[in-house]
């Protein structure tokens, strides 16, 4: 945060008053600052580079979130919320992890912490306990995913419309139907992966 910036917010905290952009009116507020940062601020305040005015005007409760790798019982919990979250997002059933399964997550040293464990609950949700595999090596250590999110998205929405114009013997009817999309939308999402209904006709 720029120092400038730092003086700007100091004050609102300070007097309670801020100023709308284009305004002279001055308005009260009442707020309360709950900050989240990975940076050592009383040693970048002790540098120079946070304002330590600031430093101690936040630090009024200080509360400590270790990494995931030290709450090794939270993992399974924090997954099964994720899968919750991400299941009714995208319509998908929530299918619970076994023991073994909870075990292996909970080994991993998990070094993009809480965002990593939620991006593999929705890979989870939409591939399958094939997307837990995806993320251990042979030795079971954990890699990153060579697919983002969109692009495994992207996947399983090319593989539900290939299975529908199966299923439906390539008629465009039926596969709206099954799809649950509008003529258009199956068209358009057709075109961007390259399918054609010819291909799916006895």
């Amino acid at each position: 945060m720029p120092l400038s910036l730092q003086i700007k917010l100091l004050r609102v905290l300070e007097e309670q008053k801020v100023e709308r952009l284009g305004s002279n009116q001055v308005q009260e507020v009442d707020v309360r600052i709950i900050a989240a940062t990975k940076a050592d601020l009383k040693k970048l305040s002790d540098e120079g580079e946070f304002r330590a005015d600031l430093y101690y005007r936040l630090n009024v409760v200080k509360v400590n979130i270790p990494p995931l790798r030290e709450r090794k019982e939270d993992i399974p919990l924090l997954f099964h919320h994720f899968v919750l979250v991400a299941a009714a997002r995208y319509d998908r059933e929530s299918v619970p992890l076994d023991a073994g399964q909870a075990s292996r997550l909970m080994e991993r040293p998990w070094p993009g912490n809480v965002r990593e464990l939620r991006n593999l609950a929705e890979r989870y949700v939409l591939l399958g306990p094939a997307a837990l595999r995806e993320g251990e090596s042979a030795d079971g250590a954990s890699i990153t995913s060579r697919q983002t999110l969109s692009e495994m998205m992207d996947s399983f929405e090319r593989s539900a419309i290939i299975s529908a114009l199966n299923a439906c013997q390539g008629s465009i009817k039926d596969t709206m139907v099954q799809l649950g999309i509008a003529r258009k939308t199956l068209y358009d999402k057709m075109k961007k992966h390259g399918l054609d209904k010819a291909q799916f006709k006895d």
